[in-house]
């Protein structure tokens, strides 16, 4: 779909979409266009149950006299309210819209409304990057689709009085939703696609962008003493990868500490030994979904020249269960040099990470940690799809990271880290034993082991298991891999640390 912005006009083809404010208030675009039809407009409204509350749509065939297809009234809801999150929203909706009644062309008319905060050219740019976000589809290997199953929607136009700083606008947005649908499609793909290498393939073509990408080997690891991380990969033909991705577009003096995000890559998980029931075990393709996001975050900073330095770092590995695989009792030695024991080879997640988290932070020393996971089916227990759990040890972060998440709608929920519960992790044979043993607080128990391979760093754990695939559509995500963590990270960046 190819987005466009333009002076406010009437289209001669295809669909024209004007606001209507709560209440039944005609935006001025829309008055102008009922007085133009002896107020057809109005009475299409007076026939139907449309009131104008944000995101209600009425579609009417255009009356005689307008020279196009059809006018889509769209409910803007209370001035006030239109921030950037209710725009997008609205740009999704529309293109579900018109996308559902076939339509091929449209185009936006955004009044100036009083009392909206945003600028008009900010409003337009966030209209259309909903747009955007909405417009994914994850269709490549879809051989039989009919035309009409498949989106019709090919030009959207966003009219208002300052296109050209609606563009300016809406650059780095559009740089951001590339990111996302990079994210989105790595988690679509299947594991006998996305394995270790292909991923870390991947992350590789993030070179051309300018980011400085690393590769470390199954040998390489071993020498860095990653028992944690080798371990789970042990059982499978697919050999294990961790990646290291550096933007650097902050400060060049040489103590400039970076901030640093890592992403747990179970490319396939099949629990290993301590085996997943069959039934639903093909959703685990996406338990590399934090990967995603640290790779999806890594390209959206790039495209958009961020000025900042970041490391991201995704341990990869695939969870398969063989005569060489990792056995449940097993004890194996972290890069940390603190012995886990291995009780059930499902929780194989918090161990990649362990040995993630150490080589960040004895590498590169980073102002802050943040590691995705999709780590616990506990959280979609405690949270659904909703939020995804927050867990940290420094409150300014937590705070930062809450406030980034309610900003873009993707909504985080703080969970507790208590000294109670890290002790239910002691083992009697090792330092650290890998689950509780039993099935309360799965959750927070994951992150307190995960605390435990974190030395003395501001860190946050996010839970994303709930939200890293949607059955159902929203406005700007449609049902599938939802690239959560993206957005929020992105606007954590933008708000706080970066340069000038």
């Amino acid at each position: 779909m190819r987005i466009v912005f333009a002076e406010p006009g009437r289209p001669k083809s295809g669909t024209i979409v004007v606001g209507v404010l709560d209440e039944r208030k005609l935006s001025p675009t829309a008055a102008a266009l009922d007085k133009d039809t002896g107020g057809a407009i109005k009475r299409a409204i007076a026939a139907s149950r449309f009131t104008g509350r944000k995101d209600e749509v009425l579609g009417v065939l255009a009356p005689p006299g307008l020279a196009l297809g059809r006018v889509l009234l769209l409910g803007l809801g209370k001035t006030q309210a239109l921030d950037e999150a209710a725009l997008q929203s609205l740009g999704g909706n529309i293109v579900a819209q018109l996308n559902s009644v076939g339509e091929s062309e449209a185009a936006v008319v955004l009044d100036k409304l009083d009392g909206m905060a945003l600028k008009p050219p900010e409003a337009a740019a966030n209209l259309a990057y909903g747009a955007r976000l909405r417009s994914y589809r994850f269709d490549k290997y879809r051989t039989k689709e009919k035309p009409e199953q498949k989106p019709s929607l090919k030009t959207l136009a966003v009219m208002n009085r300052d296109p050209a700083g609606a563009r300016r606008a809406f650059a780095p947005l559009e740089k951001i939703a590339e990111g996302v649908f990079f994210t989105r499609d790595l988690v679509s793909e299947p594991a006998n696609i996305i394995y270790p290498e292909t991923l870390a393939a991947a992350a590789r073509s993030l070179a051309k962008l300018g980011v400085e990408v690393e590769v470390l080997d199954e040998r390489q690891m071993k020498k860095l003493g990653m028992g944690a991380l080798l371990g789970v990969a042990q059982g499978s033909a697919r050999p294990p990868r961790l990646v290291v991705m550096q933007w650097k577009g902050g400060s060049k003096s040489k103590g400039a500490q970076p901030i640093a995000f890592l992403g747990k890559g179970v490319t396939f998980d099949s629990g290993g030994i301590s085996i997943k029931p069959a039934d639903g075990m093909w959703d685990m393709k996406w338990d590399m979904g934090g990967a995603g996001v640290v790779i999806g975050l890594m390209r959206a900073l790039a495209g958009r020249k961020a000025k900042v330095n970041v490391v991201g770092i995704v341990g990869l590995v695939e969870n398969m269960p063989s005569g060489t695989a990792q056995r449940p009792g097993d004890i194996v030695t972290s890069m940390s040099g603190q012995t886990v024991e291995v009780l059930n080879t499902d929780a194989e997640g918090r161990l990649v990470l362990a040995d993630a988290l150490w080589y960040c932070q004895d590498r590169f020393k980073p102002k802050f940690m943040v590691d995705l996971a999709t780590l616990t089916g506990a959280i979609i227990i405690a949270l659904g799809g909703e939020h995804a759990g927050l867990f940290s040890n420094n409150d300014e972060l937590a705070a930062r990271l809450a406030e980034a998440g309610a900003a873009v709608g993707e909504k985080l929920w703080r969970m507790p880290l208590a000294d109670a519960y890290d002790r239910m992790m002691d083992s009697d044979a090792a330092d650290i034993k890998n689950i509780s043993g039993g099935r309360d607080a799965g959750s927070i128990t994951a992150a307190q082991f995960l605390q435990r391979f974190v030395n003395n760093v501001p860190w946050a754990h996010l839970d994303i298991a709930g939200t890293t695939w949607s059955k159902k559509d929203a406005a700007t995500v449609p049902k599938g891999a939802t690239a959560f963590g993206v957005r929020l990270l992105e606007r954590l960046v933008a708000e706080h640390y970066e340069q000038g």
